[in-house]
């Protein structure tokens, strides 16, 4: 698999006090109509758990100078998740998830459906809210390694 080529995403949410965010590449859109998109989340980090009890989340599509975030929500550096959460500046949408102000672009997603498969669930999510950041260089994840696009 790192041979297939991803866009790098971040996945947030916040349910009960509790916010979670990570890194994932294995993301994309599923319907204009409604608009839906899907996210996979490993099921071995018992920390996801928070995407499946909040019912929302926001799928926020990273730039290339968002390398620092894509490391720190990936689990490097061993950073806490208010750390991780302060090397970006935070809005709200509809859903009340937290959206990442300079994306690309942020989907703001209320979950309609659950795909448990292997070690992964799919989320699928109705796109609530869009809001558009700067058109800039993409982040890929291709190799084991970040390139732009």
């Amino acid at each position: 698999m790192s041979r297939y080529a991803g866009h790098v995403q971040l996945i947030t949410t916040e349910h009960g006090g509790i916010r979670r965010g990570v890194t994932i590449t294995a993301a994309c859109s599923v319907s204009d109509h409604p608009p839906t998109v899907l996210a996979c989340l490993n099921n071995t980090n018992e920390k996801n758990a928070v995407f499946f009890e909040s019912g929302f989340f926001a799928l926020n599509t990273l730039g290339a100078h968002h390398r620092e975030l894509a490391n720190g929500f990936a689990g490097f550096g061993g950073l806490s998740v208010d750390e991780r959460f302060a090397l970006g500046e935070w809005q709200r949408l509809v859903t009340g998830a937290p959206v990442l102000s300079d994306a690309i672009v942020s989907f703001d997603c209320r979950v309609t459906d659950t795909k448990v498969t292997a070690t992964h669930t799919v989320l699928f999510g109705e796109v609530k809210a869009v809001h558009f950041g700067a058109k800039e260089a993409s982040l890929i994840y291709l190799d084991r390694s970040y390139h732009t696009l």
